[in-house]
């Protein structure tokens, strides 16, 4: 059976955590900056996770993570 292409657009933005869940970044913190507040721009650099219902979908985009 052929080895299975990694998905390298999801390579790039996801990581798999110690319990097999996803980390994602957060959207809407690249640019027009001025306008969003300091509380907002500051909460948006945290890591997040990928939701439990998506979770299948990156598995199989990532198969060997």
């Amino acid at each position: 059976m052929p080895k299975i292409k990694t998905n390298r657009g999801a390579a790039k933005r996801f990581k798999k955590t110690a319990s097999g869940r996803f980390k994602r970044a957060h959207a809407f913190h690249n640019h027009i900056l001025t306008k969003k507040s300091t509380k907002r721009k500051r909460k948006l650099r945290a890591d997040g996770l990928i939701a439990e219902a998506d979770t299948p979908m990156v598995r199989r985009m990532m198969p060997y993570s």
